[in-house]
C-alpha cells in the first residue's frame, strides 16, 4: 500500500484546484446555495465534459475513466475544498456505487454511461423519518406488479433528492423484517405518485430532500432480496469519500484563518504572534493532518480490499468529523467578532463541517462499529 500520492496524481489534484478556485469562488457558492436546486445543471455539464469528474472511478467499459477511490477522493477532497455546489457527492459518492455494487451487467452498462458524461445525475435513497443509516430501520415497501414493483413509503434527508434524474432507493418485500428482503430499486425523478420536498436545513450548499412515495413505479436493482450486502459496502465506500470531502474543508478553513491572523494587526502586533493564535494555529495543523491520514489511508484501503475496511471507514469518518468542526471552531474564534457574521465566510464551511458531522453517523457512533467490528472474533 502506498503511504503518499505520485507525481501522476499530484498533477492531477493541482489542475483540478485551479479548475474549482475559478469555478466556484464563494460568491458563486452563495449565489448557488440561494437556489432551490442548489446548482445549475449547464455548469454541471460544462464541469464534467472538461473535467470528466463523475467519470472518475466508473470502468472504462461503462464510459469512464477507471480510477480507484484514491483519485476520486482527490476529487472530493478539492470539492470540500472549494464548497462546490453540485450533486457530485450524490450522483459519484452514492448512487453510482450502489449501482456498480448491485447492479447486473447489463443495468450497469444502461445506467452509468450517462453518469460518467455528466448527462444526468442520480442519488441513493435509503434513510426514513428516524434518520437511521442501517437497511434493518427500512420501512419502505416494494410489492410485485407485472413486470414492475411499486413503492409506497417515506425517504427522508435524500442528498439532492429533489433534483436527481434516476433515484436509487432501498426497500423492503411486504412482512419482511431485519435486513432480510432488502431490495434495490431505480426510480424515475418524475415518476407519477412521487412527492419530493426540499428541506430546510442549516448548510445550504447540501441539499436534503424528503420523498414522499405513493404507489410508484419502480424496476429492480440487482437481486430480489439481495441488496444488505452491496448497501453494507456502498455505505462504507459513502464514509471513505465523505471523510475525504470534510479533510477538504478543514484544510481550507485552516489555512484561511492563518493567513487571516497574519494580516490582522492588533496592539501593534500581528494576531498570530500571540500565543493562543499559536496554540489554535498549531492544534489545527495536528487534526487536520491526523484526519488526513486517516481519510488517504482509507481510500488506499478500498483500493486494496483490505478486509478491515468497516473499521477503518469508520475511523476515517470519526477522524474527520471531530477534525472538521473543531477547525472551524478555531477558525471563528480567530477572525473574532467578524467571524460570527454572515459577510464573513467562515461560517458557510462552520455549517457544512457541523453538517457532514452527523451526515452517516457521528463520531460516538462510528467509533462504536469500529470497536465491534475489531472486537469480533477471527
Amino acid at each position: 500500500m502506498r503511504f503518499s500520492f505520485t507525481p501522476e496524481q499530484e498533477e492531477f489534484r493541482a489542475g483540478l484546484r485551479r479548475a474549482l478556485e475559478a469555478r466556484s469562488p464563494t460568491k458563486e457558492v452563495r449565489r448557488l446555495m440561494a437556489t432551490d436546486a442548489g446548482w445549475e445543471r449547464e455548469g454541471w455539464q460544462k464541469l464534467n465534459r472538461e473535467l470528466g469528474l463523475t467519470a472518475v472511478h466508473i470502468p472504462e467499459v461503462y464510459g469512464g475513466s477507471g480510477f480507484g477511490y484514491g483519485e476520486l477522493g482527490i476529487v472530493l477532497e478539492e470539492m470540500g475544498r472549494g464548497l462546490l455546489c453540485a450533486p457530485f457527492f450524490s450522483t459519484a459518492a452514492l448512487a453510482t456505487t450502489a449501482i456498480l455494487n448491485a447492479g447486473t451487467e447489463e443495468q450497469k452498462r444502461a445506467l452509468l454511461p450517462s453518469i460518467a458524461s455528466g448527462d444526468t445525475t442520480a442519488t441513493l435513497a435509503f434513510s426514513e423519518d428516524d434518520g437511521r443509516n442501517d437497511g434493518a430501520s427500512v420501512a419502505m415497501t416494494a410489492a410485485p406488479s407485472g413486470a414492475v414493483y411499486r413503492l409506497d413509503g417515506t425517504k427522508s434527508f435524500v442528498l439532492d433528492g429533489h433534483t436527481a434524474d434516476p433515484i436509487v432507493v432501498l426497500a423492503r418485500q411486504p412482512g419482511s423484517k431485519g435486513e432480510g428482503g432488502l431490495s434495490f430499486f431505480t426510480v424515475a425523478g418524475d415518476a407519477s405518485g412521487l412527492e419530493r420536498r426540499l428541506l430546510k436545513t442549516m448548510d445550504e450548499t447540501r441539499k436534503l430532500a424528503r420523498l414522499q412515495f405513493n404507489g410508484v413505479e419502480a424496476r429492480l436493482l440487482g437481486e430480489a432480496g439481495g441488496a444488505a450486502g452491496p448497501f453494507a459496502k456502498t455505505m462504507q465506500q459513502a464514509l471513505v469519500c465523505l471523510a475525504n470531502e470534510m479533510v477538504g474543508g478543514a484544510e481550507r478553513l485552516r489555512e484561511d484563518a492563518l493567513s487571516y491572523v497574519k494580516m490582522r494587526m492588533q496592539f501593534g502586533r500581528a494576531l498570530a504572534s500571540f500565543q493562543t493564535m499559536k496554540h489554535k494555529a498549531a492544534d489545527m495543523l495536528v487534526d487536520v493532518e491526523l484526519a488526513k491520514s486517516a481519510a488517504y489511508y482509507a481510500a488506499a484501503a478500498l483500493d486494496e480490499g483490505d478486509g478491515d475496511i468497516r473499521a477503518i471507514a469508520s475511523l476515517a469518518k470519526a477522524c474527520a468529523s471531530e477534525a472538521y468542526l473543531q477547525t472551524a471552531i478555531h477558525a471563528v474564534q480567530m477572525h473574532g467578532g467578524i467571524g460570527f457574521t454572515w459577510d464573513n465566510d467562515t461560517h458557510l464551511w462552520f455549517k457544512r463541517a457541523k453538517s457532514s458531522e452527523i451526515l452517516f453517523g457521528d463520531a460516538n457512533q462510528h467509533r462504536e462499529t469500529m470497536m465491534q467490528h475489531w472486537g469480533e472474533p477471527s
